[in-house]
């Protein structure tokens, strides 16, 4: 591979992901400060960053361990939202040339970089492919990175100065996935889903077995997503 396509395939994914700063860096920044609020260090939401990289699934790490959640249910409830991971890789195999670096490049495949790299790669020359991904993914990740050290910084230098913040800021992470939420109120299918879900949590959180109450809420939202989406189909089909 000649270095003028190699420099050009990075530099195309530099500019590509560069739109992707004005999402990220407000909503790592938002995770330091969580992660520090939690209890977490600046280094360790920082870390955290580097290796989990899951975006709302570090926020539900966060706000399972600091409610006193066992570790392996924090770890299972992680990866399950990260499961749809494995729709999304093989969706990119047909664009992809062959390389001993996707392994180590499939860390930075995100929402954004897929919805990217979904649009872009089958437009792309195999021989920038490689590098268009390392250039598109490195900008994602090191401003995620750079905005959860920000956000522990001024979370901790914040609390400082400001002691109330630690009763205040408990509450940004679920005002996060409200606002997240509310868009799919406007959907029927999607309204009696999160409903049912909300329910179930809250159930079981008022029970007994409170550290259940974010997987079994899960797994009812799934069930009535899917019940209700096979009725729709069924509907659809006999009335064709």
């Amino acid at each position: 591979m000649s270095t003028t396509a190699m420099r050009s395939g990075l530099i195309q994914g530099v500019i590509d992901g560069l739109p992707l700063l004005g999402g990220y860096i407000p909503v790592a920044i938002s995770f330091g400060v969580i992660a520090v609020q939690a209890g977490f260090s600046t280094l360790e939401a920082t870390l955290i960053s580097v290796f989990i990289y899951a975006g709302a699934s570090q926020f539900l790490l966060v706000a399972m361990v600091a409610a006193g959640s066992s570790l392996w249910l924090a770890v299972c409830m992680t990866l399950l939202v990260n499961v749809r991971h494995v729709v999304y890789a093989p969706n990119l195999v047909p664009y992809l040339p062959q390389s001993k670096a996707w392994p180590f490049l499939m860390h930075g495949l995100t929402d954004q970089i897929f919805a990217l790299a979904h649009a872009r790669l089958p437009i792309l020359e195999d021989s920038r492919k490689v590098d268009w991904f390392k250039g598109v993914s490195m900008v994602a990740w090191l401003s995620w990175i750079l905005g959860t050290a920000l956000g522990g910084i001024a979370g901790e230098s914040l609390t400082q100065q400001w002691p109330v913040l630690d009763s205040v800021m408990p509450f940004a992470l679920p005002a996060l996935f409200l606002v997240l939420l509310a868009p799919k109120f406007s959907s029927k299918l999607w309204s009696t889903t999160l409903l049912v879900t909300i329910a179930a949590a809250l159930v079981i959180a008022l029970g007994s077995f409170k550290n259940a109450a974010i997987p079994f809420a899960a797994l009812c939202g799934a069930l009535t997503f899917y019940v209700l989406t096979s009725h729709v189909d069924r509907k659809q089909f006999n009335a064709n």
